[in-house]
């Protein structure tokens, strides 16, 4: 598609094929936002404003294949977006990359994506971030694999989690609360370290999810089965 927009790419092979997925790779001219999301960007910087758009005009192109019109997608409590109802989805954005995934919610209960460029983490943010079973996981993960930035793909894992939990609980979910353990050949399990959410009437103490490294990106996902 024109401008770099396409419903078909990166983030959309780690997703199971009930979730539809937009992404670009430019921010095209000419897009439009509604008056309410223009109000939110009064004192943005234009990187901000680049973002903000392109990556709605994704999220309004995933709605539209669900069959649903466009509409207004403003940041709710914590800043997450508010989705039509009936809907579930997920937006990220990083330099080169904005994306949006959305879903039914009588398939999916919760998802969560995030990209990030394929670097090496700033000084200091892994031990920020990670718990020490993680950070001891992820220097195995560095000497088995060194072309892969294993720190940069658990902070966005961690990303991942907080996007899937948030909508289901309506809580905080620090990044010492949640346990993660990659699988290099392409998965991660994040253990819930406090209480979760409950689905069908049962606790969910783990979610499950997948990570892509390509185009010069890590991307992750998180998209949890409604019951």
């Amino acid at each position: 598609m024109a401008g770099g927009l396409t419903s078909t790419g990166v983030i959309e092979r780690i997703l199971p094929p009930a979730v539809t997925a937009v992404e670009s790779y430019t921010d095209p001219d000419g897009l439009r936002l509604f008056p309410e999301e223009e109000a939110l960007l009064a004192n943005s910087v234009a990187k901000r404003r680049r973002e903000f758009t392109t990556v709605r005009d994704c999220a309004r192109r995933a709605l539209q294949q669900l069959g649903l019109p466009p509409t207004p997608i403003l940041p709710g409590e914590r800043g997450a977006p508010g989705w039509p109802a009936g809907v579930v989805g997920s937006m990220t954005h990083c330099d080169g990359y904005r994306g949006a995934v959305v879903a039914r919610a009588t398939q999916v209960a919760t998802v969560g994506v995030d990209a990030e460029p394929h670097a090496p983490l700033p000084d200091g943010v892994l031990d920020a971030i990670a718990l020490p079973a993680e950070r001891a996981r992820t220097a195995t993960l560095v000497a088995a694999h060194p072309t892969v930035c294993w720190d940069r793909l658990l902070f966005s894992a961690k990303e991942s989690v907080y996007k899937a939990w948030f909508p289901l609980t309506r809580r905080w979910l620090d990044f010492a609360e949640a346990d993660i353990t990659v699988d290099p050949a392409g998965s991660f399990a994040a253990r819930l370290l406090v209480p979760g959410p409950v689905l069908g009437g049962v606790p969910v103490g783990t979610f499950q999810g997948r990570f892509l490294v390509d185009r010069g990106l890590v991307l992750t996902a998180i998209a949890v089965a409604a019951p």
